[in-house]
């Protein structure tokens, strides 16, 4: 994706020419820098075992649609919260953590291709962890509460 964070613009540019791996920035005005890659939609990158996922400047927004998938999810310990409750995401049973400059990245690729059991199951575990939110009736009274609250809080109701 595109790199607006220094951090996650410096984890592109050491690892975009690792064999093993497609990563690059897809900035259109950058086409002429060595980690320039095309645009690859989520399909294409199901494709993968493994997905990396990187915050910038806010939450990871292919998180979501990576833990609901069949690829093994691999990112830094998430900064950010959002209504998807990153914080209750568990390093080894949610999501592979990485180091914060993801060195350790190839590392946790080769063992989770030889340890192909342990990655299923947290393969599992995280598509649970998106389950809950796909009960509507749910989301829809965990919305009006949260909803309610904020009235409250503000003095509102």
């Amino acid at each position: 994706g595109k790199c607006f964070h220094e951090q996650r613009r410096s984890i592109v540019r050491r690892l975009h020419d690792q064999p093993a791996m497609d990563i690059g920035q897809t900035d259109p005005k950058l086409k002429s820098q060595p980690d320039y890659r095309p645009f690859m939609s989520i399909r294409d990158q199901l494709r993968y075992k493994f997905v990396l996922s990187l915050e910038g400047k806010d939450v990871a927004t292919n998180l979501k649609w990576i833990l609901a998938s069949n690829s093994l999810c691999l990112m830094p310990r998430p900064r950010f919260e959002t209504w998807f409750m990153e914080g209750r995401l568990e390093p080894y049973r949610h999501y592979v953590p990485l180091r914060d400059d993801c060195a350790d990245l190839e590392e946790k690729m080769d063992h989770y291709a030889t340890h192909t059991d342990e990655a299923l199951e947290i393969v599992a575990n995280a598509q649970q962890h998106v389950a809950q939110f796909k009960d509507r009736r749910r989301e829809r009274l965990v919305s009006l509460l949260v909803a309610r609250k904020y009235f409250e809080l503000s003095g509102q109701l």
